[in-house]
């Protein structure tokens, strides 16, 4: 004899639904309104507000499961999913609300190769040579750059076209300079080169510039402006605006013609400040209004024969989906209010006002499981008034102060932000310096730690903040 855990298909389906995001259980509702028609939708936004309404499809729905039950299994599985009614804070909208027009659609842009191909054959060449640089047109990579050698491109090119590697760089020279400077540019040197070449010559410092991306693009890169200053012989004001213009370009010019579109997070609750204290509510855009099919249901109640018993199961199954939806959303915005409680701090002050939170604290207080809160939080978004923020954004370990007191990852990084924000562009800050001023506040933190925070903040080290 043994014991064994099993999970009934309902609770596997709770589950399963709880770690889905917004957009994964949109599409995963899609799927099962096709394939099941005991679902539909309703615009009916309190109907799914977990409240029991009595005469409606759902209390039908149950007297039709329980009647044609005859397996005692199915009926202690159907019980021990029946969630209990919670009350939603829901968000409402009125029928002038701006959120209800239909977005305007951007016009699409034209990608790399079809501007230049555009401008191609605007151009006033042949049409061999407009063969050739259409190639080459085809050739360049994400970034605008030609990667390939031409010397290995004319030799993959058939003889019968005649190509040579002459013909290839005469139109490489033409392609760079068509309507899109910096375009077909072999290097990074070249790129901005092209770019620089491309302005007015009385730009100041233009000449300079030019030598600079030309000649010395590493030692640019690497902010050595003692070494250029020697090799030069060239003021710190001169380099200073040269330097402003190089850093003015573009070194990926193709990115400019991204034909991709930003994702846009729907949040799961809305925080809002109401009689002093800061409350989450569920998102009604985030909420799916379904229901079961009335007349599938009342069409059942009325036959007492066998032949039902698929429709029966179809009618069973979007029952527990309702229900499994209830629970998803009764468990996000329960979690959600726990760490609004316990983060009232950052949204009065800010990053600085972080405090350390773990998945353990929340999973107490709610009596719940720790892979539970887990699933709640990840993927899931909250619109507050600082912005909108992943659950899981408002979690992080914290270190030991002087004081005896703790502060969080998020405030220690938004420190950082601070000193690395106000500090001497001619003489920044370093890592280490960095640490001796956040223990001078009593904030113990290593050199290390600094680093690694800063990397994870996309701050440049100390060598390549530095400017003239």
């Amino acid at each position: 004899m043994s014991l064994q855990l099993t999970l009934t298909p309902q609770l596997q389906q709770s589950i399963r639904l709880l770690q889905l995001s917004t957009q994964d259980m949109q599409q995963e509702i899609a799927r099962m309104l096709d394939e099941n028609p005991m679902l539909e939708l309703t615009e009916d936004a309190a109907y799914f507000s977990g409240e029991p309404q009595s005469g409606t499809s759902e209390s039908k729905t149950e007297n039709i499961i329980e009647n044609q039950r005859s397996d005692d299994d199915h009926r202690s599985d159907a019980d021990s999913n029946a969630a209990e009614p919670f009350e939603w804070n829901s968000e409402t909208r009125g029928s002038d609300d701006e959120s209800e027009a239909y977005p305007e659609q951007a016009a699409l842009q034209a990608s790399m190769r079809e501007y230049l191909h555009s401008q191609l054959s605007l151009s006033q060449v042949d049409s061999r040579d407009k063969l050739v640089i259409g190639m080459l047109i085809d050739a360049l990579d994400e970034n605008g750059y030609m990667t390939q050698d031409l010397a290995e491109l004319a030799e993959l090119l058939p003889s019968e076209l005649a190509i040579t590697l002459d013909d290839l760089e005469t139109a490489l020279v033409q392609l760079q300079y068509l309507d899109q400077p910096g375009l077909g540019a072999r290097n990074l040197s070249e790129c901005l080169a092209l770019q620089l070449k491309a302005l007015p010559e009385d730009t100041p410092q233009r000449n300079l510039a030019i030598v600079l991306v030309r000649d010395h693009v590493d030692l640019v890169a690497a902010h050595d402006f003692a070494r250029i200053k020697k090799l030069l012989r060239c003021s710190d004001d001169s380099l200073r605006v040269a330097q402003n213009l190089i850093v003015s370009l573009n070194p990926k010019p193709g990115c400019e013609f991204d034909r991709s579109v930003a994702d846009y997070v729907v949040p799961d609750v809305i925080v809002e400040k109401h009689k002093g204290k800061w409350r989450a509510r569920l998102n009604s855009d985030a909420m799916p209004k379904l229901r079961v099919n009335q007349m599938y249901a009342n069409i059942l109640q009325q036959r007492d024969d066998k032949t039902g018993a698929p429709l029966v199961a179809q009618l069973q199954e979007a029952s527990w989906l309702i229900k499994s939806l209830r629970q998803r959303f009764e468990t996000i915005l329960r979690v959600a209010q726990a760490i609004v409680e316990r983060q009232g701090a950052f949204l009065e002050h800010g990053e600085i006002a972080m405090r350390p939170l773990v998945l353990r604290e929340i999973a107490d207080e709610l009596e719940m499981h720790e892979s539970t809160v887990s699933r709640s939080t990840t993927q899931k978004f909250m619109r507050t008034p600082r912005g909108i923020y992943e659950f899981k954004y408002f979690f992080g370990s914290g270190l030991l102060t002087e004081s005896g007191g703790v502060c969080s990852s998020a405030a220690i990084r938004e420190l950082i932000k601070q000193l690395v924000g106000g500090e001497d562009p001619c003489k920044p800050l370093t890592d280490g310096r960095m640490s001796e001023i956040l223990a001078q506040q009593g904030i113990v933190v290593a050199r290390r730690t600094i680093a690694k925070y800063r990397e994870a903040l996309h701050i440049l080290p100390v060598n390549l903040r530095k400017s003239l």
